[in-house]
């Protein structure tokens, strides 16, 4: 079993609040706008809430997995962007306390202390999205520095971040041959192309990052050369439970929300929608779906953060499970909620279309739906 501390009950009460009021109100106008909203990035920094997995003595909580899927959570049932902004920042934290050495720590902590500032995990390449292996940018040490040729795509908060946490190929004999450099917004030979164009997660920033010849200072391998693979294989893939689950969550249990409160107001041939079966028993599987994705991700996470820096294959399955179920269900509940909006669900007036554009972007990103079931099917195979 798992229950939440008061601590982590009272952050959740705290996001909660937070985004209700000063978060949701401003949705509408990203969405159609596609605008990065600064005013609400300060309004999560003002909260701290980005720098939740800071250790205590630079102004953070060490926050454990569970207590940043429950922010996640709560900022995505207004706002998937936002839910990502806060993924993508705590994750490259989670990552340099992890495998940084102390210099690294104490230094890149410092300044990520004011709590205002973001931070991009950077892997996909054009030709190497779900398959990193197929990875191109590579990095060669000459002298103090590593210069660094290629690009990333699909970068969320390119161009607003004040490091870029980069996976590189650092040699040529083995597909295992990456290494993670932490790269400053300001590298010479660090360009940003045009912000990506997109129909769901509007609001967050993602560009390409082109690197041609870019100085990167040594000092800046985070963990040892070719212990990048290890990063994401044993690390960083745990993420995806308080990352995108957790968005997907957050997407699914607004849908649900809205369409309940829908079709308990719209009355058709004399009654409310909510009282014909056909409808109330799809708004009972949504709900059966969102706890069973719910219960999964928290299960999850729990196991996470008990296991810490060992996490078991089954765990590592069960992330998988949880990413996948969960961005499904995200993609089922929104579209009955637009189909018992009927024609009021496929106007931009009504928010349920707009759940289901960013419940569609997360059944793609950090891991197609169809790598995780690869990876669960390998577990599979394995642990019988």
């Amino acid at each position: 079993m798992f229950s939440f501390t008061v601590e982590q009950i009272m952050i959740q009460e705290m996001v909660r609040k937070l985004t209700k009021e000063k978060i949701l109100p401003r949705v509408p106008e990203i969405d159609e706008n596609d605008e990065y909203p600064e005013d609400i990035v300060r309004i999560l920094a003002e909260n701290a809430l980005l720098k939740l997995a800071l250790p205590e003595n630079y102004g953070g909580i060490d926050s454990d997995t569970t207590t940043l899927s429950l922010v996640i959570t709560e900022l995505s049932q207004a706002s998937p962007p936002m839910g990502s902004l806060v993924l993508s920042t705590q994750s490259v934290i989670k990552i340099i306390n992890r495998y940084g050495s102390n210099e690294q720590r104490a230094r890149i902590f410092s300044e990520l202390s004011t709590g205002d500032k973001l931070l991009a995990f950077c892997l996909t390449e054009p030709n190497a999205g779900s398959d990193a292996h197929s990875m191109q940018t590579n990095a060669v040490l000459h002298g103090n520095n590593y210069i660094v040729n290629g690009t990333k795509c699909f970068i969320t908060l390119a161009g607003v971040s004040e490091y870029y946490l980069v996976f590189v190929r650092t040699g040529e004999k083995r597909p295992n041959d990456i290494s993670a450099l932490l790269v400053p917004k300001n590298a010479p030979g660090l360009s940003i192309g045009e912000k990506d164009n997109k129909i769901s997660m509007r609001g967050s920033v993602t560009a390409e990052l082109n690197f041609d010849d870019a100085e990167i200072p040594a000092d800046n391998l985070i963990g040892i050369e070719g212990g990048g693979w290890e990063m994401l294989a044993n690390y960083s893939n745990s993420m995806r439970c308080w990352g995108a689950a957790s968005i997907a969550l957050g997407i699914a249990q607004a849908a649900l929300e809205y369409a309940v409160k829908y079709a308990k107001k719209r009355v058709q041939f004399g009654k409310p929608l909510s009282q014909f079966q056909a409808i109330q028993f799809m708004l009972v599987d949504m709900e059966i779906n969102v706890e069973a994705a719910r219960s999964l991700i928290y299960r999850t996470n729990f196991q996470v953060d008990e296991e810490g820096e060992n996490i078991t294959p089954k765990t590592m399955a069960l992330v998988s499970m949880a990413k996948c179920f969960a961005s499904d269900v995200a993609m089922k509940v929104t579209t009955d909620a637009v189909q018992i909006l009927g024609g009021y669900g496929i106007m931009k007036d009504y928010p349920v279309q707009r759940m289901m554009r960013d419940a569609k972007a997360v059944q793609i990103f950090d891991g197609t739906n169809q790598v995780q079931r690869m990876v669960i099917g390998k577990s599979l195979s394995k642990r019988y």
